[in-house]
């Protein structure tokens, strides 16, 4: 929790800092973002087949002009992660679809550098806070002719309730309020606590849509 306030005391003090910076010729921009996330957790021993996760992810951001062609882009947003496993077998002529997925949700706080190449286009890069507040495994068996599906809610205490990673990115404006994303975040911590064995991290693509209230 300690390390969540952390990157929120980033965001608030990069607020502060483009009241100091900014000018009335370009001033700070808010706006709402929300998109896809392909997500997927590095393979540990027990997820040497685990696939990637389809989710989504939605929040709020602000841009903050310090200079002609840069500026920082402190956002809030849930981030919904995790990973896939499917398997198929046969019995007795009936084919069976095992799915069973693990999702973690995020309150994610990243910090954005981004480099304005056009009034339009911009890279981007910087670090991403984040704080567990969901986790759940979801099952869905399959055969011919049936479908069930259940959820079993897990215990956050197995969890490490911080998730730290990197982010490099890129955006295109449509117009000066509509836009394009895509980001892709590496994990840099592990997402069990008191893991003995090989780490495992978070690590998702995303693509969505920006819009900044001007």
């Amino acid at each position: 929790m300690k390390k969540l306030i952390l990157g929120l005391a980033v965001t608030a003090s990069s607020l502060a800092f483009a009241q100091q910076t900014t000018s009335s010729s370009n001033p700070v921009t808010f706006g709402i973002k929300g998109g896809m996330n392909v997500s997927s957790l590095s393979k540990g021993a027990d997820l040497s087949d685990s696939k990637s996760k389809i989710g989504f992810n939605a929040g709020v951001f602000a841009n903050i002009p310090v200079a002609s062609s840069f500026s920082i882009q402190p956002e809030v947003l849930y981030n919904d992660l995790g990973s896939k496993v499917t398997r198929e077998y046969n019995v007795l002529g009936n084919t069976y679809r095992d799915e069973s997925s693990r999702n973690l949700g995020y309150i994610a706080v990243p910090v954005m550098f981004q480099y304005n190449a056009t009034p339009e286009f911009f890279l981007e890069a910087g670090p991403e806070f984040g704080f567990l507040v969901s986790a759940n495994d979801k099952f869905k068996s399959s055969t011919n002719n049936n479908t069930s599906t259940r959820v079993q809610s897990l215990n956050k205490d197995n969890f490490s309730t911080f998730n730290f990673g990197i982010g490099l990115g890129a955006g295109y404006y449509f117009t000066p309020n509509l836009g394009i994303t895509a980001r892709y975040t590496a994990g840099l911590t592990d997402v069990y606590k008191n893991n003995n064995g090989s780490a495992v991290r978070n690590n998702v693509f995303q693509v969505g849509l920006a819009y900044k209230f001007k």
